[in-house]
């Protein structure tokens, strides 16, 4: 088959790979379509430990189940790996469990025309939902989960309370169209890429800004979304949350500097770090994607999967607008 391999730092390779071979309570999936994360950068970059080339990255896909008891159906596929018996997946806290894994990180990804996953990881997509809608489903219930985590504990109904999200990519944006779903309306989007603003504001309602030119408004937002997660969004978020406030980490970018804990303690605002999504998650995002609850999602960028070198290093230039590029296989 054809993969699209990350075979050393910042070098994607269309080529031949083999055949993945579905093992015992395994499905074989034929990849519809498939985004390019900002983990797939990160490792593409050379800075993901965990990635090792050569190896097949892609975790938000969609395809059709080739070899398994539900052959013919469409399905998303949940990425997460989790043993099902500890406490954290008993729990309903899957993305917790400490033996997880992801396709794309230890084990083969779906930047290919197949893959081989647990049946157990399959969703059903909805009759006619375009494929590359549902390769939203993963970076969707990541931002979903993130919301539904600052819920538990902002002082004021999610409805009533200023957001302000850091970052524009796919994590990002969907995190403000479900604050949106969820009755805020007043959401603030900082994202420093020129090109993905003027595209983000063709497509969403958000008021954006470029925070290396416009700083977010001091102690201001009841809520804020580092979708970023790198040293100076983390200053940035502590000093754009009002006291009383939440910060939601989600972004992995990097662990550099340090975050001013006196003023957040002085402040009482709660910090929340957030990773990934459980299974519930990932099917209710599936629902509201297809409902249209998000909006049109105008604002994909579809390529083959043949061009994923060339959009990752668009990508990493910053000559990309798209929040999220979906390489498609053409197996539809």
């Amino acid at each position: 088959m054809k993969a699209l391999v990350y075979t050393a730092n910042e070098e994607m390779t269309y080529r031949e790979e083999p055949e993945p071979v579905a093992g015992h309570g395994d499905a074989l999936i034929a990849i519809e379509s498939v985004g390019i994360c900002g983990s797939d950068m990160h490792a593409y970059l050379g800075h993901d430990e965990r990635r090792v080339p050569p190896l097949i990255l892609g975790h938000e896909a969609v395809g059709t189940v080739v070899e398994g008891t539900s052959a013919g159906q469409r399905v998303v596929l949940n990425p997460l790996i989790t043993c099902g018996v500890c406490d954290e997946c008993l729990g309903g806290r899957q993305n917790l469990c400490a033996s997880r894994d992801l396709i794309g990180m230890y084990r083969a990804g779906a930047f290919a025309e197949k893959i081989a996953i647990p049946e157990q990881n399959l969703i059903p997509v909805p009759e006619g939902m375009p494929g590359e809608h549902a390769a939203l489903t993963e970076p969707g219930a990541t931002g979903l989960h993130a919301v539904l985590l600052a819920e538990r504990v902002v002082s004021r109904p999610l409805s009533e309370s200023r957001a302000l999200v850091i970052g524009a990519g796919s994590v990002g944006l969907l995190t403000a169209l479900i604050l949106r779903d969820k009755g805020v309306e007043e959401i603030v989007v900082a994202e420093t890429n020129a090109l993905r603003r003027e595209l983000v504001e063709q497509h969403c309602d958000f008021k954006l800004l470029d925070p290396t030119q416009e700083k977010p408004q001091e102690q201001y937002f009841d809520c804020v979304f580092d979708a970023v997660g790198g040293a100076v969004t983390r200053e940035q978020a502590v000093i754009a949350t009002r006291s009383g406030g939440v910060i939601v980490h989600i972004g992995l970018m990097d662990n550099k500097g340090s975050m001013d804990v006196r003023a957040m303690t002085l402040r009482e605002i709660t910090f929340i770090g957030t990773y990934t999504y459980t299974p519930v998650d990932l099917r209710a995002t599936l629902a509201k994607l297809n409902s249209g609850a998000l909006g049109s999602l105008g604002w994909i960028e579809q390529r083959p999967l043949d061009a994923g070198a060339a959009a990752f290093a668009e990508l990493l230039q910053g000559k990309c607008a798209a929040p999220k590029v979906v390489l498609s296989t053409g197996k539809a």
